[in-house]
């Protein structure tokens, strides 16, 4: 995925009201950039830091500018949590994901469950396979990268539904999007909501897939490419993906 125009560089002031920062840009200029993230940016929003925006041409809007990337220092990290779907997307349609390949149909946002929305649902013919997806910025101080940065009921309850699809005699992927390129493997943030890491394991065990795939960001663009390893408390559920073959229903747990 590609920026449709530059990106517009500068400092962080601050972020508040979670849906707020203020960035200094190189030209001098303090704006009030929005941001899509609503977690609490833990390792990602140190005053100070460099920050990419971008700029609607839409005049309507209240808010002009977009905040999409930071820089820790090292890396670019990429806090929009609205293109995680969009590179989820892109990702698998190119093949890029293995693990979901072989599909020839795909639609977003499909209602199911009680009252939810799939991210993704691939189909072929009769079968098939839910897609959650969630962004992961959260940098743990074991160098893992884990997700989530504050607590979530409604992450649970997407785990829940995941189960009930592969009861249902569906296949079912919980497919978390790394946006940043440091840290070595995933896990679930027990540190920060210990039911949400309890929940995660049980939907490996009911059968639900568990995917960590990091992508390349930069001030281009970015794109899910990487297959980053599962910290060794996923194993059990790691494993059973070797159940599985591109474009085939449930298999035999």
């Amino acid at each position: 995925m590609d920026f449709p125009e530059p990106l517009l560089l500068g400092t962080l002031l601050r972020r508040y009201q979670r849906f707020l920062a203020d960035v200094r840009l190189d030209s001098g200029a303090t704006v009030t950039a929005h941001c899509t993230n609503t977690g609490s940016l833990k390792t990602c929003a140190e005053p100070g830091w460099r920050v990419a925006l971008s700029r609607s041409p839409n005049p309507a809007r209240k808010l002009a500018y977009t905040w999409e990337l930071v820089h820790n220092g090292k890396v670019w990290i990429g806090i929009n949590t609205h293109l995680a779907n969009h590179l989820a997307e892109e990702a698998i349609r190119q093949g890029w994901i293995p693990e979901l390949a072989g599909w020839p149909g795909l639609q977003r946002e499909r209602r199911y469950g009680e009252n939810s929305r799939i991210d993704l649902l691939l189909r072929d013919g009769e079968k098939l396979c839910y897609v959650e997806v969630k962004n992961v910025t959260l940098l743990g101080e074991d160098g893992c990268l884990c997700f989530p940065d504050a607590v979530t009921e409604r992450g649970r309850k997407h785990l829940g539904e995941l189960s009930r699809m592969v009861a249902a005699g569906h296949r079912a992927a919980m497919l978390y999007v790394v946006q940043r390129g440091d840290g070595s493997a995933f896990r679930p943030a027990r540190e920060i909501d210990p039911a949400y890491a309890a929940a995660l394991a049980e939907a490996g065990r009911a059968g639900v897939e568990i995917l960590a795939y990091r992508a390349r960001v930069g001030l281009a663009g970015i794109e899910l490419r990487d297959r980053l390893e599962l910290h060794p408390s996923l194993a059990v559920a790691a494993s059973r993906l070797s159940g599985y073959s591109s474009g085939v229903g449930k298999e035999a747990m």
